[in-house]
C-alpha cells in the first residue's frame, strides 16, 4: 500500500479520531515520455527564465505574484500564504449530512481512501462509518488541499470511507443549456426492442471494460524496440465497410436486426 499523502483528524461533534488519506486512483502505470535532443540523445530540461533579462531564476528567488496591472504584481511570500491556513488543513470536521443519492455525479471530482491512522481511533472511525451507512447518508465537510479549501463528501465503503473532493459550483455547467433543444419523444414501439438489446448485453461490471488499448499498443512497441526488433509491417487496409455511407436508416429494422443477431450469438455460445 502506498504511503498516505495526508494525515489529520476526522471529527464529528465531540468524536475525533486520527486518519490517513491516500488517492484512490493512480496514473503511475501510464506510459510517459521524456523530451530528448534527437541529435545527442540527451534529455531536455526546463527552467524558469526571467522574461526581461533572459537569465535563469534561482529557486530561492522564485515568488508568487498576483497581477494588478500590466507588468505590475503584488508579491506574496510563503509566510503570507501560511498565514491564511485554516483549521481544515489538518481536520475533516463533518458539519452536515445529506442523502447519499442527492449529490449529482457531475460534482464528484477525485476519490481518496480514508482510513484510521491509529488503533485507538478504530472504534470512533467505525461508529461514524456504520452510522452513515445505516442512514444511507454521506458526510459533507471541507479540507485544504494544495492551499485551496475544497468541499468534500465522505462516503462509507466497506471497512473504510471514500472521500470525494467536489468541484466548485462555478466549475459545473448547467445541463439545461445543452439539453433544452432535445424535444423528440421516443416511439413506444421501439422501446421494447431496445430493452431486449439491453437485456442481452447486460453483464456484471468488470475493470476490463475500461482497459486502454492505446496504452497496451504503446507498451508492445516499446517492448519490440527494447528487443531491437524491426517494426512490424503495417497491416493492409481492409475494404470499406459496406455499412458506411448514408446515415439515414430505418431504426426499427436496425433494432430488429440487432436483436436477432444478439439472439443468434447467444445461442451459439
Amino acid at each position: 500500500m502506498p504511503r498516505p499523502y495526508w494525515k489529520g483528524y476526522l471529527k464529528l461533534s465531540l468524536v475525533t479520531c486520527p486518519v490517513a488519506m491516500s488517492p484512490a486512483t493512480s496514473d503511475s502505470e501510464k506510459v510517459r515520455f521524456h523530451t530528448l535532443n534527437r541529435e545527442t540523445g540527451n534529455r531536455v530540461v526546463s527552467q524558469y527564465v526571467d522574461s526581461v533579462t533572459g537569465k535563469p531564476v534561482k529557486d530561492e528567488n522564485e515568488a508568487k505574484g498576483y497581477a494588478r496591472g500590466e507588468n505590475d504584481y503584488v508579491i506574496l511570500t510563503d509566510d503570507d500564504l501560511d498565514s491564511v491556513a485554516l483549521d481544515t488543513v489538518k481536520t475533516i470536521d463533518i458539519d452536515k449530512f445529506v442523502p447519499a443519492e442527492s449529490i449529482e455525479w457531475v460534482y464528484l471530482e477525485k476519490p481518496h481512501y480514508l482510513m484510521p491512522d491509529d488503533p485507538v481511533g478504530h472504534e470512533a472511525f467505525a461508529v461514524i462509518r456504520d452510522a452513515m451507512a445505516s442512514d444511507k447518508v454521506v458526510g459533507v465537510s471541507k479540507l485544504v488541499i494544495g492551499r485551496r479549501e475544497r468541499a468534500v463528501v465522505l462516503e462509507p465503503r466497506g471497512e473504510g470511507i471514500v472521500l470525494w473532493t467536489l468541484r466548485f459550483g462555478d466549475e459545473v455547467r448547467p445541463e439545461e443549456s445543452y439539453f433544452e433543444g432535445i424535444d423528440e419523444e421516443a416511439d413506444p414501439e421501439l422501446i421494447p426492442l431496445v430493452q431486449q438489446l439491453i437485456k442481452q448485453k447486460t453483464s456484471r461490471w468488470s475493470s476490463d471494460m475500461v482497459s486502454d488499448p492505446i496504452q497496451e499498443s504503446l507498451l508492445k512497441i516499446i517492448a519490440e524496440k527494447k528487443r531491437a526488433l524491426k517494426p512490424a509491417k503495417k497491416a493492409a487496409k481492409g475494404k470499406p465497410d459496406a455499412t458506411q455511407g448514408s446515415n439515414v436508416v430505418n431504426i426499427m429494422d436496425a433494432l430488429k436486426k440487432s436483436v436477432a443477431a444478439e439472439l443468434k450469438s447467444s445461442k451459439a455460445r
